[in-house]
């Protein structure tokens, strides 16, 4: 039994293209990302790839109900509540690209998952920012989108003493000690990592501009350019992630995406840049007589009121919450401000025609697609209710009327108990991605560390 054809499915001259264009490639990664923002999926052979294209594929529903480790959890009603149903894979368009790093070279197609009648499947993470950006579009504005990747690079393998170090340079292959924030010399030292990241980049039309080396030892940080089809954007950074960890490995070390990977080092964020553009492309959040437009005013507001509902969202693991510190450029309260890196949602210094708003709370390890589906529904509900933001902060500040979780634990609970985020995520997205995250919660919550155990055992 096959699906209904969705409407947004890419068309098949699409695969017929690139055959065409790429006689070379044998195999393609089939890709869905699930809640996690793990990329799922399987490898398929070149024949297979135009019947994907023509009638889809079956996978198993359950695919979006998996730990991080890819075990089952039946809690969130995707495993045997339905038999381990399938749905059906569709491709996303513009998403066939070769993987250049790869050899022999394949290539990749993303898709989405839909129900056998062809309406979405509500545990996918895309079709949540697809209905988010649907809402804006039927009021004729359209979400302008880009997204800040942070990440570690590692040796391959552990130290003697079985700990995780930064990536020895690759042209003198000394040990990176000490912090070399915007160090040009220390950029030069990755330059065959750097070459072959923009040229793969490249390879497959993904925007990557600024390469940054960051606060901590084995930190950097690459920007993309912003998107006025807010799903590209999302889209882009879960390519870029792929990218930087299969071409990292390839070099001899290890790409690590973990909030907080060392607890006296600085976390690493994923950055939203947004603002809102009118048909004509118009930016509706470029100052109005020298001061913020109301629209980016109200968004702001908007932004600041969901907060406390979206921190499961934005901080979805137990590492996450170690990135939240004091005095630190992780944001430990619904702040906003012009020009100040500490707050929650920064307005960056610039021209005021391109004036928009950096949602500066999301880690790293945040999915993508939910952390953008769960930013525009507090914009839009700041917009449609006007809501005015708290005082600006002009510096270091965690002073607002707005109290957020102050642990995992309370995330979840307060994430189980909001209509808001019902209302960004879907229903049914929502409660698949909260009972993930209960089973992740006890998991951990159920362990005894040796740490504990060396602190108490003998004292206690």
């Amino acid at each position: 039994m096959t699906g209904t054809r969705p409407h947004n499915a890419a068309p098949i001259e699409e695969a017929e293209t690139f055959l065409e264009q790429h006689p070379e490639i044998a195999a393609f990664d089939l890709v869905l990302i699930d809640p996690n923002g793990v990329a799922r999926g399987k490898i398929i052979r070149r024949h297979e790839l135009l019947p994907l294209f023509r009638s889809g594929r079956h996978l198993p529903g359950s695919i979006l109900g998996l730990d991080v480790t890819g075990a089952d959890v039946d809690e969130t009603g995707l495993t045997w509540d339905d038999g381990d149903a399938d749905r059906v894979a569709w491709p996303i368009s513009g998403s066939l690209v070769t993987l250049p790093w790869t050899s022999p070279e394949r290539g990749e197609v993303r898709v989405m998952l839909y129900e056998l009648d062809g309406s979405p499947m509500g545990a996918d993470p895309r079709q949540a920012l697809a209905r988010q950006i649907d809402r804006f579009a039927a009021k004729n504005l359209f979400p302008v989108l880009a997204f800040e990747l942070e990440f570690y690079l590692l040796d391959a393998e552990k130290n003697g003493s079985g700990k995780p170090e930064a990536a020895r340079l690759p042209l003198s292959g000394t040990a990176a000690q000490g912090n070399h924030v915007y160090s040009v010399a220390m950029l030069d030292q990755f330059e065959p990592l750097i070459d072959a990241l923009y040229r793969a980049a490249a390879a497959q039309n993904l925007p990557v501009e600024t390469i940054i080396s960051e606060y901590a030892p084995g930190q950097y940080e690459l920007t993309l350019r912003h998107q006025t089809q807010g799903l590209r954007a999302a889209d882009d950074l879960v390519m870029l992630k792929r990218l930087v960890r299969g071409l990292a490995i390839r070099h001899g070390m290890r790409a690590n995406f973990m909030s907080k990977p060392f607890a006296h080092q600085s976390g690493s964020g994923m950055h939203l840049h947004a603002s809102l553009a009118d048909p004509s492309g118009l930016n509706l959040f470029a100052d109005q007589q020298d001061d913020l437009a109301p629209a980016l005013r109200h968004a702001i507001g908007g932004l600041q009121e969901t907060m406390a509902d979206s921190m499961l969202v934005f901080a979805p693991n137990l590492n996450s919450w170690r990135r939240f510190t004091r005095n630190s450029y992780a944001p430990t309260s619904p702040t906003w401000g012009r020009n100040n890196r500490s707050v929650a949602i920064r307005v960056p210094a610039g021209s005021p025609a391109n004036r928009h708003l950096e949602h500066r709370s999301p880690g790293v390890d945040a999915n993508p697609y939910l952390v953008a589906a769960t930013v525009l529904a507090g914009i839009y509900r700041g917009i449609e209710n006007r809501i005015e933001p708290d005082a600006e902060s002009t510096t270091y500040s965690d002073d607002t009327e707005t109290t957020l979780p102050c642990d995992w634990r309370e995330a979840i609970d307060r994430a189980a108990g909001s209509d808001f985020l019902k209302d960004a995520l879907g229903e049914r997205m929502s409660s698949v991605f909260i009972a993930l995250k209960r089973v992740e919660h006890d998991f951990f919550s159920s362990k005894v560390t040796d740490e504990e155990f060396a602190y108490y055992g003998d004292v206690i």
